[in-house]
């Protein structure tokens, strides 16, 4: 047989489109040709599947006039994840296996020069794309999974997934030498069915203990985590906001298994997934000079940014004014809606981005705006304008902003630990269980009209908010952000209603910076 078809997937964004590898050897000056937009690191896999046939004593067709298309042509296709599937390929149409065999099962994985697999990235979202067309009753959920060692491993995470896992090539080529049709591939040392088996979660965060004192702080990090709200720490160098921000995942809810399979399937399209890591509430701190694209995604083709391996976890950003301004304008979207859109020319990816943010700045250039410790050396213009680097637009979108005031030496030495995460998080679980009993979702995620049926807000309380919301100039967005900051404190405080003190308490959380 002089054409065969072998089927695998490319990565678009969290998709996993189907790609169909087919294969036609003809007579004619030898070639070896490969079309179907495919990128660089795809065409040089002409080489490396020439070179892995040779050394793994199997026969090339040299006289051939070879030609590859991946299927679709439109689709962009990257990575080596396709070197396996065309080496199957010509193998099948040059009759060294039975190509009718591969029906039903799809490949990936990339070819060393003597034959040996290679993992390759997003193994986790392809099994997951397969779960999820099996969930909605497409035909190709049938399909089996070959992957090489530690790609097996995390498509085999995934409920019902059928993942096998092969060591080198000619692994693969006695599992489909001819036989009778009837019968499955042998298992070997180098063949294996990988059995699900969900890891034991063993997420180890810093704990909220060794923060002394910080109480303000501390309650808004409960509130934040209560209700998957946003949270601006502010305060001069060294009191603390970088601990508590770090210490902030420890405190959140347990992840569930759809959670877990979701952030585990953004860290595998980047390259950063780790078993070890399984369950664990990711905290992504980039650099404050991480560009607009590093942030949120971007890049031909499209790749996850740190919004996105923050997803189902937290975004710290550090230094929050230094960043570029073209940066944080950018995470206004992702704020309001947990995804982000990546649009190019050629195509289009979209990226799960449900993040906590947490940001940390220091009020002033100096750092020492209103501390007891030291004086500012800044004037009221350089503060403005440091300020000014953050947009109101940008926060209006972060629900809780608190000052964090440096301790005293003597405070400091003389406090004792601070209460730990686990209690806190109790408090937390609690919280977030009455929200979704409520309305299904955070409180954080209310939207329209759910927010004046599920807060129950009083005649008093909602009398106080209509008044300070007035005299303060909020917008229609910050006191619906306020309003569910009360929300959540009336949780914490286990209220069927939120009253005048939980929103007097929210309010507290949202005051302008000192120097606005």
């Amino acid at each position: 047989m002089s054409l065969a078809l072998v089927q695998s997937r490319a990565l678009l964004g969290l998709r996993a489109p189907p790609v169909t590898v087919e294969v036609h050897l003809a007579n004619g000056l030898p070639s070896f040709t490969l079309v179907g937009l495919a990128e660089v690191e795809v065409k040089e896999a002409r080489e490396r599947v020439r070179s892995a046939l040779q050394n793994a004593g199997l026969e090339f067709p040299h006289n051939k006039r070879i030609t590859v298309n991946l299927a679709p042509a439109d689709l962009p296709k990257d990575s080596g994840r396709f070197d396996l599937p065309i080496a199957l390929g010509i193998l099948a149409a040059s009759g060294q296996i039975d190509a009718a065999r591969l029906a039903g099962w799809e490949f990936a994985g990339e070819l060393s020069l003597s034959g040996e697999l290679r993992a390759v990235r997003g193994a986790l979202a392809t099994s997951l794309a397969l779960h999820t067309a099996g969930a909605q009753g497409e035909s190709e959920s049938s399909m089996r999974l070959v992957l090489p060692p530690g790609s097996a491993e995390e498509a085999a995470l995934v409920p019902g997934s059928a993942v096998w896992r092969a060591r080198h090539l000619l692994d693969v080529v006695r599992a489909f030498l001819p036989t009778p049709p009837d019968a499955e591939p042998s298992a070997d040392a180098g063949w294996e069915r990988m059995a699900h088996q969900a890891p034991q979660a063993h997420a180890h965060y810093p704990d909220l203990a060794d923060v002394k004192g910080q109480a303000t702080a501390r309650r808004a990090l409960e509130i934040a985590a209560a209700g998957g709200h946003s949270l601006l720490l502010m305060g001069p160098p060294g009191s603390g906001k970088s601990m508590l921000a770090q210490r902030f995942a420890g405190i959140l809810p347990d992840m569930t298994v759809q959670e877990a399979l979701e952030s585990a399937a953004v860290a595998s399209l980047a390259g950063r997934f780790a078993i070890e890591r399984w369950a664990e509430r990711p905290t992504s701190s980039p650099h404050h000079t991480a560009s607009a694209v590093a942030l949120v995604g971007g890049g031909s083709p499209p790749r996850p940014g740190e919004i996105s391996l923050a997803h189902h976890g937290v975004l710290f950003l550090d230094e929050l004014p230094e960043f570029p301004r073209a940066a944080l304008e950018a995470l206004r979207e992702p704020l309001e809606t947990g995804h982000i859109t990546i649009a190019r020319a050629a195509q289009r990816a979209e990226f799960p981005a449900s993040f906590q943010l947490i940001a940390a700045m220091n009020p002033c250039p100096c750092g020492f705006l209103g501390s007891a410790q030291r004086a500012c050396r800044c004037s009221p213009d350089q503060v403005s304008r440091y300020q000014a680097r953050l947009s109101g637009p940008l926060l209006d979108r972060i629900d809780l902003h608190i000052e964090v005031p440096a301790l005293p030496a003597t405070d400091l030495l003389g406090a004792a630990p601070g209460e730990a995460s686990s209690l806190v998080r109790e408090r937390v679980v609690l919280a977030r269980e009455r929200a979704l009993a409520r309305q299904g979702c955070a409180n954080q995620a209310l939207q329209g009209q759910k927010i004046d049926t599920q807060v129950v807000l009083d005649a008093a309380a909602a009398q106080f908010l209509q008044t300070a919301a007035a005299r303060l100039g909020w917008s229609a967005r910050a006191t619906h952000r306020a309003l569910k900051v009360a929300r959540t404190i009336a949780d914490l405080a286990g209220a069927q209603a939120t009253q005048m003190a939980h929103v007097a308490e929210a309010m507290q959380y949202r005051r302008a910076l000192r120097g606005a």
